[in-house]
C-alpha cells in the first residue's frame, strides 16, 4: 500500500470521519490556522492519483469519498511500522510499549484476552 504524507493523512482523517465531503467542507473540518483552498485541493487531487480519494462531480463542485478505508490503512500503517523499526516482530512491539510505560499491564492483559478470544 502507498504511504501519506502528514498533510495527505490528515485530508484523509477529515474525508474518514465525513464520509463524503466537498472541499469547503473538508477545509472547515481542518484545525486552525486553516490551510488555503488551492492547498486542500492539491492534496485532494493527490490523494486521487494515489486512489485514496475518489470523486463524483456536480457541475463545477466536487464531491470527495475514501476509497481506503481507515481500518485497511491503519493495518498498512502498523505492520509497516513494525517491519521498520521492530524487525517485523510485533512481540518486540508491544514489549516495547510495555517498557516505555505505553501499555500497562491491565492493558496487556486485556489484549492477551482479546487475541484468545478471535482464535
Amino acid at each position: 500500500m502507498k504511504t501519506l504524507t502528514k498533510a495527505e493523512e490528515q485530508i484523509m482523517q477529515t474525508i474518514w470521519k465525513l464520509d463524503k465531503a466537498f472541499l469547503r467542507e473538508i477545509i472547515d473540518e481542518l484545525p486552525n490556522p486553516k490551510p488555503h483552498q488551492n492547498t486542500v485541493a492539491t492534496i485532494l487531487k493527490i490523494l486521487i492519483e494515489k486512489e485514496f480519494v475518489g470523486v463524483t462531480v456536480f457541475g463545477r463542485t466536487h464531491q470527495y469519498y475514501p476509497l481506503v478505508s481507515k481500518d485497511v490503512y491503519s493495518k498498512g500503517s502498523f505492520k509497516s511500522l513494525v517491519k521498520g523499526y521492530f524487525d517485523g516482530s510485533f512481540s518486540n512491539a508491544v514489549s516495547f510499549m510495555v517498557k516505555e510505560n505505553n501499555l500497562s499491564i491491565e492493558e496487556l492483559e486485556l489484549l492477551l484476552k482479546q487475541l484468545k478470544k478471535n482464535k
